[in-house]
């Protein structure tokens, strides 16, 4: 059923618009072949991705700094796959990792075609809680930056999605009202519930098609946002 009333779509950038396991995965193969770090990346990847969310948890909750997040994640990683690495090794990858991400864009199926199908009837924003030159790179590269009216970064703000700080200020940066907005996004608590406990709208992008709780409005690819906008 259409939304009504809605004028501003607010979207995340990681895992909803712009592919972040996919382009995750050619770095860290890239990056590990440039220091001969002679790992099975499949089984780097198995451990990795629930390492990273758990990480990003506590960066969201503002328990650790954005070093701690670069390094940890890696350290944890490899001691989980009994791979020997000391703090240089870690901290390069760290840097490389970050320096050689948005050089892969790849984008998931449908993201140029909705937001083509979108611009004209909203306007569209970006909040994230991503790196700001990082997600800038992103952007830039993968050629959607020209689709947006506004990109709100959690470093600009100081805060992070869910906290209600970023959604007010992403909001009146472009003096959009909360109840003429929906956010769009992968994360239930960071993006789903931090929208809705602000006053909007919201639609998960449940791209794994996990089973979750929540009531909210859930899409397995982005063209089914068609049948709500």
């Amino acid at each position: 059923m259409k939304m009504e009333g809605i004028k501003d779509v607010f979207f995340d950038l990681d895992h909803t618009l712009w592919d972040f396991d996919k382009n995750s995965a050619l770095t860290f193969d890239k990056i590990f072949r440039m220091y001969n770090v002679a790992i099975d990346l499949e089984d780097f990847l198995n451990h990795y991705e629930a390492i990273n969310l758990d990480y990003w948890k506590l960066y969201r909750e503002e328990k650790i700094d954005k070093e701690s997040l670069r390094y940890n994640r890696l350290d944890d990683t490899f001691k989980k796959i009994s791979f020997q690495a000391d703090s240089t090794l870690i901290n390069k990858l760290s840097e490389d990792y970050i320096t050689y991400l948005s050089s892969f864009n790849h984008l998931f199926s449908d993201a140029l075609d909705i937001l083509s199908y979108l611009q004209p009837k909203y306007q569209l924003h970006i909040i994230t809680n991503g790196f700001q030159e990082a997600q800038e790179s992103k952007l830039r590269n993968s050629k959607i930056h020209h689709f947006f009216k506004s990109v709100t970064h959690s470093e600009e703000v100081g805060v992070k999605k869910p906290n209600p700080i970023i959604f007010n200020h992403a909001l009146k940066k472009v003096n959009a009202s909360p109840k003429t907005s929906v956010m769009i996004g992968d994360n239930i608590e960071a993006d789903i519930q931090g929208a809705i406990d602000f006053g909007m709208e919201a639609i998960h992008f449940n791209y794994l098609k996990t089973s979750i709780k929540h009531p909210v409005k859930q899409i397995n690819n982005l063209n089914e946002l068609k049948l709500f906008l």
